[in-house]
């Protein structure tokens, strides 16, 4: 009883394993890219603090430019830290240099010592990133 279950679970796991219609991944063209983009700037927008939150991650994730004044805006002005924390982290992947000031800026004057905490975690990072792609580039 015990082998027909174990076969039957490892059976089922491998049936499962294997793909049976192909995935896309990939966005194929720039129209589709460009609504991408844009439902992740209204949900940046929205008030609903959860779909905040996912947008602001992806839009890090994505590195996309055109959203680095809605995450600066959030640092500055949101009123949860969660999502200030989680600007400043998308702001940093994205590494555009007025993020990456606001970043510096947050570690002195935000209100909340955990936002500043990690605010100098991701300004350090940023500047360690940099000084390795001189020396890379230096090097090479």
């Amino acid at each position: 009883m015990k082998r027909s279950k174990l076969l039957f679970a490892v059976s089922l796991i491998l049936i499962l394993s294997f793909p049976i219609l192909p995935q896309e991944t990939a966005i194929r063209n720039s129209s589709e890219m460009q609504a991408c983009f844009e439902t992740l700037q209204r949900g940046l927008n929205s008030d609903n603090v959860g779909l905040k939150a996912g947008c602001a991650y992806m839009v890090g994730e994505l590195r996309c430019q055109r959203s680095v004044i809605t995450l600066l805006q959030i640092l500055h002005s949101c009123p949860s830290e969660e999502l200030r924390i989680l600007a400043a982290l998308s702001l940093y992947k994205i590494g555009d240099t007025r993020g990456i000031f606001a970043i510096k800026q947050a570690i002195k004057f935000d209100e909340s010592k955990r936002v500043q905490r990690m605010c100098e975690i991701f300004y350090k990072a940023s500047n360690q990133e940099s000084f390795e792609n001189n020396i890379n580039i230096a090097v090479n």
